[in-house]
């Protein structure tokens, strides 16, 4: 049956042929949205491994994180800001299931990450969520937590404003968006817990302050940080 499908599906390959969401190439057998090529030549930031990293210093002064770091960078218009754009905006939510998995094996590399306890996506308001069908963030963290063996959780943060998109917004402007967007459900579900807060990208790093500014008001939280990927701008 298995011999049967391959079969199948190596026919249908030669006339719709999937392709990397990176480079457009045609995918062979074994790989799946973004071709080995494209993985092993990924901008990787290393920053797991460094603790005054770029995206470090994005929170210096304005709200204390244990360690921050994101997978890979990319700058505006680059092959690898398509892996991003696919998996927020076309549906591809299992590539960042997968891309979240390649980053965990990342981070076991780091002991600045070992004592994570829970692994939070930055959450979406309700009705962006519907809209979209699912929150990356949260694909992105399952894969991350699969490979870390801890747990996620998705409900404790929430969004109670619908904001609206920060891509056009300067870095004043992108924290008056988010400033008092959002809330905790249960407090005492985040004391004394070290929360890894994961998100797709980083730019500014005004929402994912705003998160760990609720988070740390709790006793004994810790609060790191966790990125797919780093708009280098």
């Amino acid at each position: 049956m298995n011999l049967l499908k391959q079969s199948i599906s190596d026919v249908l390959g030669l006339f719709f042929p999937e392709l990397c969401v990176t480079c457009g190439k045609r995918l062979v057998s074994q790989e799946t949205f973004v071709c080995f090529h494209c993985w092993h030549d990924l901008p990787a930031t290393n920053f797991h491994l460094k603790q005054d990293n770029k995206v470090s210093q994005l929170f210096w002064g304005r709200v204390d994180i244990s360690a921050a770091t994101a997978f890979f960078s990319f700058r505006k218009g680059s092959k690898y800001q398509q892996l991003i754009h696919f998996v927020k905006y076309k549906g591809l939510k299992e590539l960042g299931y997968e891309a979240g998995k390649k980053f965990g094996l990342q981070l076991l590399e780091s002991p600045r990450f070992a004592e994570i306890d829970v692994l939070m996506p930055v959450p979406l308001h309700p009705r962006k969520e519907k809209k979209r069908g699912f929150n990356q963030s949260e694909w992105i963290a399952r894969g991350i937590a699969e490979i870390l063996n801890k747990p996620v959780d998705t409900q404790a943060l929430y969004r109670k404003v619908y904001t609206s998109t920060q891509t056009k917004r300067n870095r004043y402007e992108r924290w008056q968006n988010v400033e008092n967007v959002f809330g905790l459900n249960d407090p005492e579900a985040v004391e004394n817990k070290h929360v890894l807060l994961v998100d797709d990208v980083v730019t500014t790093g005004a929402t994912l302050e705003a998160c760990a500014i609720h988070l740390l008001k709790q006793p004994g939280t810790k609060v790191s940080i966790a990125t797919l990927a780093y708009a280098d701008i």
